[in-house]
């Protein structure tokens, strides 16, 4: 087993966990010390296991907006796929696209009469 360091708050842990899952366990810790130092720079010290429980809940909440966002994001995609939208595409007339050939052709032919110019 892996042994993890971290502190949260003002104390310091080391947890064990399986191999491979300490990026996991240090990015978690690392998230709750965040919020127990919010916690801690608007209340001062405070004991740990109400620190802990502080922080614990803020995550908590956070957790639940994010999960509501989810939900609410997987409806509207659901409702999206079973009733699209209709999306008109205009059909761009031939001559409009001849016309705009024959321009990007000037312009091409301007450029390098105008490289062609330049003093080298």
């Amino acid at each position: 087993m892996a042994e993890v360091d971290f502190s949260i708050g003002h104390k310091s842990y080391k947890l064990a966990c399986q191999e491979g899952e300490e990026r996991l366990l240090k990015r978690a810790a690392a998230l709750l010390d965040n919020e127990a130092q919010h916690i801690l720079e608007q209340a001062g010290r405070m004991p740990e296991p109400r620190l802990l429980l502080l922080a614990g809940l803020m995550l908590a909440e956070r957790t639940t907006a994010f999960e509501d966002r989810a939900l609410t994001a997987e409806r509207e995609l659901s409702r999206l796929k079973t009733n699209p939208a209709r999306v008109e595409v205009p059909v761009v007339p031939a001559s409009l696209s001849e016309a705009m050939a024959e321009m990007a052709a000037r312009a091409e032919a301007l450029a390098q009469k105008a490289e062609e110019q330049l003093p080298r």
